[in-house]
């Protein structure tokens, strides 16, 4: 039998806290994402939105790796292939979302896309083979409850757009599942570095193909994909600078939230994103949630506290124990 030798940088034991906090803070720090591009959808192609992000956040990735252990050499990989179907995953899920987005009221979009913590932790029993316990389909569940409480999805939520945002929750998924199983080898670094790339060579290709704008529509989603690209003025950028900072950052920190952590228990703290949907409508656009988003609010953070409480307080047990169940 063939042993692989697994570098110990790459999996170095972390306690289940460290990857929870890594994935509320990527979904605080992601929520800013979903506000600049909601804001740059009405005038901009997102391919050259993305094109911008991506060279951002490419600063941020290169920047870590200079000062990280290893430097440069977490770009050098032998699973491009891997990275190569990774990207497209990831890449259709970011334009199915940002296509939804821009034709839905964004708590609408983000919690339609809440579907996908439900679908990582399904995967991640079926592909994965990792163990599932009620308490964390509780979590999951109870999660899952307090947005359909904020949202009260009706006949105005199924919407063509909504379709889009499902698409891309189930490809968010699949992406968060390969990055649980690329872990052993690839760093968070490398994994954000070359979804960075794919994003910048596919931006551009897009930017030659229709940048002129001659595949533009009048109406309907697909205008944001085929705008023409336009100088954007000063104001505009602070966007573009946050967009790209928060998929730089906050990418780096679902990674390894889910490169640490198993997938079914980082998921649930995703719903992090839709208390941060409320928040945002409350500074941007000064409108407060009604009483129905207070108890959703309520039950998203419920969960989530409790399962960080479930991981921590009886991790010691657990070690103690060893029991072959969930926590």
């Amino acid at each position: 039998m063939v042993q692989i030798h697994i570098p110990p940088s790459l999996s170095p034991p972390t306690p289940p806290a460290a990857g929870i906090l890594f994935a509320l803070g990527g979904g605080v720090i992601l929520s800013v994402n979903d506000l600049a591009i909601k804001a740059l959808s009405g005038d901009y192609a997102l391919h050259q939105v993305i094109l911008i992000r991506a060279f951002v956040g490419m600063a941020i990735v290169l920047s870590l790796m200079a000062y990280s252990r290893r430097g440069f050499a977490q770009i050098r990989t032998e699973r491009w292939r891997e990275h190569l179907l990774r990207v497209g995953i990831v890449m259709v899920s970011n334009v199915t979302y940002f296509l939804g987005l821009s034709a839905m009221p964004l708590a609408d979009a983000v919690a339609t896309a809440f579907i996908s913590p439900l679908l990582i932790t399904m995967m991640s029993a079926v592909v994965l083979r990792e163990y599932v316990g009620p308490r964390r389909w509780a979590a999951v569940a109870v999660g899952m409850l307090g947005v359909l409480v904020m949202v009260r999805p009706g006949s105005g939520v199924i919407q063509p757009a909504a379709i889009l945002v499902l698409i891309s929750a189930f490809c968010y998924a699949s992406s968060n599942l390969m990055t649980r199983q690329m872990r052993d080898t690839e760093s968070a670094a490398t994994l954000s570095f070359y979804v960075q790339v794919g994003f910048i060579v596919v931006s551009s290709a897009m930017g030659l193909w229709v940048g002129d704008g001659h595949l533009a529509q009048s109406d309907g989603v697909l205008v944001f994909l085929f705008r023409p690209w336009v100088l954007p003025p000063l104001q505009d950028w602070w966007a573009f600078a946050a967009t790209g900072g928060a998929v730089g950052v906050g990418g780096l920190m679902m990674s390894q939230a889910y490169r640490t952590t198993e997938a079914a228990l980082v998921a649930p703290f995703e719903y992090i994103g839709m208390p941060m949907a409320i928040f945002w409508g409350v500074v941007v656009f000064g409108t407060w949630p009604d009483h129905h988003a207070w108890v959703g609010i309520a039950l998203i953070c419920g969960a989530g506290l409790y399962t960080l409480w479930r991981e921590t307080v009886h991790k010691k047990l657990v070690d103690v124990a060893a029991p072959s169940g969930d926590i």
